[in-house]
């Protein structure tokens, strides 16, 4: 099963809870550090999501400028009223998948203390429960709820002691809508994910681009425990994540059953102290004339330890891989990686790494360790990190008798997924006693019916008929990150609609292809190249050529770019002294072909002219002089 929370970041004009907004940021100017520590929820218990960040005994340091952050974000000063044009197009967007919107609106207090909020919580508000969206072949997927809330500050790097993030993304509105789960192939699960985006995009009421919408899954296999991902940003990363995490998560369920079968139980659903017992031993002294650089390079600094954790009836375990790149020992390693320790070494793949095998047998001597029936992970860093490590892997040990484990994870680029912390509990929501309830009553949203967006199919058929376009080229427009960009560009310009929605997906997606970051290229310069096609002070054909030379010469001046290509455009006069010379030299290909000739004399005006004039043009001057050539 499959649930998918998508959050989209709304074109509202400002932040959510303050006036400024996070476009045109520029250079920070103020930074400012902070430690976030857990405290009580109002249950009396800590969240163990909040306990685990708080291990790591990290420094946030926040960079801020004035221009798109105040001291709401810096967490100086309350928030403002929420935002009306962003809770408009949350209600907008409620109805547009039929949900109930609620009464009266609470904004609450969602802790976080990862240093992504100065406040060490997020602020949200549930907006609508229930409704469905419509997908193709008269299905449905239910909604689970629609919340309004506050993006997170922008990651700006992370070592073993200090975070840091900007804040001019902090506070950004987001709508986060959440479906029921559904059950089907990585495939169907995406055509849900296309058909949500669309919606949210036929608004007209939310940001394009990378960045700007994040989806988020919740899945599970028979047998398993429900798994969050975090941090998907492009829909071709979806697949690979729900192909991985389900083969992750069979791999657990098949590492468990074996444990069973070795009569290695796991903790009573009643009696969560009920744990294996795992030993733990300083192995310092064993290592410390290693000739393994993986070791030395830890020992050669002060105040650290290597520990070995004995693991009875593990033998064989930790590096056992029932699909490929699913090992429980890899799975150890990620969770000691948030500990800024390196990673683990286990017994399954020692001797190894410069570790030898009389270190290896040292070890095992000192563990009590009996060989073909037990196992050990040997941990290396600073003491106090080491420490958490150690029982955050002993706990990790227990669960893995379980199978799957709840956590929350995050996707990679390369579509796998790694653990970040384990999943949050009920205690981390909590009211906001500094904002007022919101009534929303039937007036309200009978003012914003007529904002509600139109069906995707609608919205096609209208690009079709308004701009003259294909099916195919108004899917491509309306799909990519620049509909907007096109609609300006034709307001603008005389330009053929056909023509600038080709140039802006078909020949964007070819320079993508040839490895070049399209994202460089930002509106304003494609306005000017259209802008310099419009006066006639380019030819169309020059336009692909311009695009990649500036990518790839890394430019940001259109204009510099035509320099260095050499194609400003030539006079009419310049054109016909070209052809006619053309024409002259190919007298003798011209008496034996006639007209026939024309193809392979318009390739050679057209190696001198490319990109210079039109090549309609070229053609019907060279056709006329040809025809007075020939009678």
């Amino acid at each position: 099963m499959v649930g998918l929370e998508i959050h989209q970041q709304l074109a509202s004009q400002s932040k959510l809870f303050c006036e400024c907004n996070n476009k045109g940021a520029e250079h920070p100017t103020l930074t400012f550090m902070r430690r976030l520590r857990p405290a009580l929820s109002e249950l009396g218990v800590y969240d163990p999501a909040a306990l685990f960040e708080a291990t790591k005994m990290k420094s946030i340091r926040y960079h801020s400028h004035p221009s798109t952050s105040c001291l709401v974000e810096a967490d100086e000063e309350p928030p403002h009223s929420v935002d009306r044009e962003s809770l408009q197009t949350a209600l907008i967007l409620a109805m547009a998948l039929h949900s109930k919107v609620v009464d009266e609106i609470h904004v609450m207090r969602k802790i976080v203390i990862d240093g992504s909020n100065t406040t060490g919580f997020q602020r949200t508000m549930l907006i609508a429960t229930g409704g469905y969206l419509e997908l193709e072949g008269n299905r449905k997927v239910g909604v689970q709820g629609v919340c309004l809330e506050e993006d997170a500050a922008r990651l700006l790097s992370d070592d073993n002691i200090t975070r840091e993030y900007a804040l001019d993304r902090l506070g950004t509105p987001l709508v986060e809508i959440a479906l029921e789960p559904v059950s089907g192939t990585p495939q169907e699960v995406l055509q849900v994910a296309v058909t949500l985006g669309r919606l949210l995009r036929a608004s007209k009421r939310v940001e394009r681009g990378i960045g700007t919408i994040r989806q988020d899954i919740n899945i599970s296999v028979n047998e398993g425990s429900v798994v969050e991902i975090k941090g998907i940003q492009q829909l071709d990363q979806l697949i690979k994540v729900i192909e991985f995490e389900t083969a992750r998560q069979r791999g657990l369920i098949q590492i468990a059953a074996e444990l069973s079968q070795r009569r290695i139980s796991h903790p009573s659903e009643h009696n969560e102290d009920e744990i294996h017992e795992f030993i733990v031993e300083n192995m310092t002294d064993i290592l410390r004339r290693s000739s393994s650089k993986a070791v030395t390079r830890i020992l050669d600094r002060e105040d650290t330890q290597f520990v070995a954790i004995k693991a009875e009836g593990f033998d064989g375990i930790l590096g056992y891989e029932p699909y490929v790149g699913v090992r429980l020992g890899r799975q150890l390693a990620e969770i000691v990686r948030f500990y800024g320790l390196g990673g683990i070494f286990h017994s399954d793949e020692l001797p190894n790494y410069g570790i030898t095998e009389s270190e290896v047998a040292a070890i095992k001597e000192r563990l009590n360790l009996i060989n073909g029936r037990d196992a050990f992970i040997l941990i290396g860093g600073d003491r106090d990190r080491v420490q958490f490590a150690a029982d955050a892997i002993i706990q990790r040990m227990n669960q893995a008798t379980r199978g799957v484990v709840p956590e929350t994870r995050a996707a990679t680029l390369d579509g796998k997924t790694i653990f970040i912390r384990p999943r949050p509990g009920s205690s981390r929501m909590y009211p906001e006693t500094d904002v007022l309830p919101i009534k929303i009553d039937d007036l309200i949203l009978e003012s914003l019916k007529g904002s509600v967006p139109k069906s995707f199919d609608s919205y096609i058929q209208d690009l079709m008929q308004r701009y003259e376009l294909n099916q195919k080229l108004a899917l491509e427009i309306f799909d990519s990150d620049r509909l907007k960009l096109f609609e300006d560009i034709i307001k603008n310009t005389k330009v053929q609609p056909t023509f600038v929605a080709s140039k802006i997906t078909e020949d964007l997606t070819s320079l993508r292809r040839k490895g070049l970051n399209t994202d460089r290229l930002s509106d304003q310069t494609i306005k000017i190249v259209f802008q310099l096609l419009d006066k006639g002070d380019l030819a169309k054909e020059s336009i692909p050529i311009i695009l990649e030379t500036m990518l790839m010469k890394d430019l940001d001046d259109v204009k510099q770019a035509i320099q260095i290509l050499g194609l400003e455009q030539i006079s009419e006069i310049e054109v016909n002294e070209i052809i006619d010379k053309i024409i002259t030299d190919n007298m003798a290909l011209i008496k034996e072909k006639g007209r026939d000739s024309l193809g392979t004399l318009m390739g050679r005006s057209m190696s001198l002219l490319r990109g210079r004039i039109d090549g309609k043009k070229v053609s019907s001057i060279l056709k006329s002089k040809l025809e007075q050539g020939l009678s």
